[in-house]
């Protein structure tokens, strides 16, 4: 098991956003998190990389066998843990090509196979007039220079259309899963869903995984159909 979750219990903001949740992946897996807005999956994918902002009242984080519930951000990154972020900050005076350069021990710009990168993308300022594909490309070219063990993909999907979502899809499944790097994805809509095909798909409300499913396709017929609505009183699917 590369990483493992146990009764992980979150504040933020002097509130509890995560009340006990309990997940496990194992190296080479996709899972796939679903859930509403503010039902915690972001939250969850900062406390896994280690965002002081939040503080774990309960619970374990185990990764590679460690427990780094305690570790730091820059540790966790160090062992081998990567996160694409929803909103990722802008970074004026940096270029792409310097950043990305930055991250690696030989001076080489990490390529993605099938996908022509943009010279005039590579020596922009991150994520400065950035359009939204743009920035999920930025976002993939970073997590490939970190070259991780396991990454989390927060909204990867949002904003994108069904054309570009398959093209996400497709460049993780060619650079991460196929290379047997542990794969969690966070989306609202799920649609990403249907190009990747994750092993195990689980269900956030009110921070609380409620239900852990082998087949995608029965989730997202719920969603579509009745929003999380349904999920909420959902109990053809047990933890």
């Amino acid at each position: 098991m590369i990483l493992e979750v146990k009764n992980l219990r979150v504040k933020g903001d002097g509130k509890e956003i995560l009340k006990g949740v309990n997940l496990k992946i194992k190296q080479g897996e996709c899972q796939a998190l679903l859930g509403p807005n503010a039902s915690g999956k972001s939250t969850f994918a900062h406390v896994i990389l280690g965002n002081p902002k939040y503080k774990v009242i309960q619970g374990k984080i185990s990764f590679r066998g460690k427990n780094i519930t305690k570790f730091s951000s820059e540790k966790r990154a160090k062992l081998g843990i990567a996160l694409s972020w929803q909103n990722p900050p802008a970074i004026k005076g940096v270029k792409l090509s310097q950043l990305l350069r930055k991250f690696q021990r030989r001076p080489v710009l990490p390529k993605i196979r099938g996908e022509r990168v943009s010279s005039d993308l590579l020596e922009k300022e991150v994520n400065v007039d950035f359009s939204g594909g743009e920035r999920k490309m930025s976002e993939l070219l970073q997590i490939l220079a970190l070259k991780p063990k396991m990454v989390i993909f927060d909204e990867i999907d949002s904003g994108l259309d069904i054309k570009r979502i398959k093209k996400v899809a497709e460049i993780i499944k060619k650079e991460f899963i196929a290379k047997k790097v542990a794969t969690l994805i966070i989306t609202h809509s799920g649609e990403i869903l249907k190009f990747l095909k994750p092993n195990l798909t689980n269900v956030m409300i009110n921070g609380k995984i409620i239900c852990k499913e082998k087949n995608y396709k029965k989730v997202l017929k719920i969603i579509t159909k009745y929003n999380y609505e349904k999920c909420k009183k959902c109990k053809l699917f047990t933890n």
